[in-house]
């Protein structure tokens, strides 16, 4: 017996490109909202294109962001697409974009026009500073609002430049920031007459939200977190260690029972009344020597061995895996946690499944990412009622 989509019934408008309102939109695909992704003609959305590995001249980013999705393509920069856009969002329930602020309203695309045609619509805008503000016209990408957010300045060693974190970070978090808002303004509009809301999201909020206490903590004691590489500082052991073959272990025994619990795996039962790190505070004041001890232990382990004895024990450990080691670890299999997607021109995609699970709601598989287009004349005759004469008249104008 199939399971109804827990946002089956909710039609989704995405004018976004390149990640933040993508990603955002794919959440809202993934539990079953149908999503209309608006792309320009001819080129499509950039990240069609876009990624480190491509699979001859594919993106592999593109069936992973825009599963599920329809693609229409329409030009918003004429007059007759973007009415074309305004007729669409006649029968959404959201809209996502993530252009500069502005740009829609330029289009005539801005929620006060919108809520003319729909009162209920709900208006996802993402940007790198937010729709009010005085940065609020200035351009910006993902990294940027990483850096000024906070992020990048904590991640990496003292002695070197901050890096990025392998992956943009910062527009994914305002996209799930973006999900979450949009469920958020339909609960609203089911509560209080029907009325749509904009949902604003900054990028820079985004990875404001996720900084922990490091605001709170220099707000009150004027302290400034800095890089620390590896470790935390102040919270031992809780580290990377290097194994006898070369492969990095994370072994994280920082409470005091865990940490009870690791001094009896590597023989060294004083350890849980020795002063040095008998305590959390203790353990603390004395990170680097125990770190040492610890990281000479682990050298006459293979990872293996070392993680299995760590398991008998009870003491938290992991390897730090690539994306080999995932695809070939049984354990995300056999939970769900990757599907395989057949994709035109690129054949089946293992990727990751959606996140969370509902126990109650098990979801079908991702559908593939669409063809530059491929949903045009379905949606423009179903949807709007178009003719296919209608339909080619746009073609050939090259407004769709």
């Amino acid at each position: 017996m199939s399971v109804r989509a827990p946002l089956s019934g909710i039609r989704v408008l995405e004018l976004g490109s390149f990640i933040a309102g993508p990603y955002c939109a794919q959440l809202l695909a993934d539990y079953g909202a149908e999503v209309i992704k608006l792309e320009p003609p001819g080129q499509g959305d950039a990240m069609r294109r876009w990624g480190v590995a491509l699979f001859e001249g594919r993106s592999l980013w593109w069936p992973v962001i825009a599963r599920r999705k329809k693609s229409v393509t329409v030009d918003l920069r004429r007059p007759e697409g973007q009415e074309l856009a305004r007729r669409l969002a006649e029968r959404c329930d959201v809209l996502v974009e993530n252009f500069r602020p502005g740009t829609l309203e330029a289009w005539g695309l801005g929620p006060e026009a919108l809520w003319e045609r729909n009162p209920g619509l709900v208006v996802v805008r993402i940007s790198a500073f937010g729709q009010t503000g005085p940065y609020r016209d200035r351009p910006g990408f993902g990294s940027v609002a990483e850096a000024m957010g906070g992020l990048r300045y904590l991640v990496g060693f003292p002695d070197r430049p901050p890096p990025r974190v392998g992956i943009s970070i910062g527009d994914t978090l305002a996209g799930m920031f973006g999900a979450l808002g949009a469920l958020l303004a339909l609960r609203e509009r089911e509560v209080k007459g029907g009325r749509g809301q904009v949902v604003d999201v900054a990028i820079t909020d985004a990875v404001l939200a996720v900084l922990e206490s490091v605001v709170a903590e220099c707000s009150v004691t004027g302290a400034v977190r800095e890089r620390s590489g590896s470790v935390l500082p102040g919270v031992a052991p809780s580290n990377l260690y290097e194994t006898q073959d070369g492969k990095w272990v994370i072994v994280a025994a920082n409470a005091d029972g865990v940490f009870a619990r690791l001094a009896d795996a590597m023989g060294r039962p004083e350890w849980k009344t020795d002063p040095r790190y008998a305590t959390h505070e203790a353990r603390g004041r004395h990170q680097e020597e125990l770190d040492e001890a610890i990281g000479a232990w682990v050298r006459e382990h293979t990872a293996a061995e070392l993680l299995a004895k760590l398991e008998r024990f009870g003491v938290p450990a992991g390897p730090v895996y690539s994306a080999a080691d995932v695809l070939q670890d049984p354990h995300f299999r056999a939970r769900g946690s990757l599907v395989e997607v057949d994709n035109p021109g690129v054949g089946r995609v293992v990727m990751q499944a959606p996140v969370p699970r509902l126990e109650a709601t098990p979801l079908p598989n991702p559908g593939p990412a669409p063809q530059l287009g491929e949903h045009t004349e379905a949606v423009l005759r179903d949807l709007l009622g178009l003719s296919a004469e209608e339909v080619k008249r746009l073609r050939e104008a090259g407004v769709v």
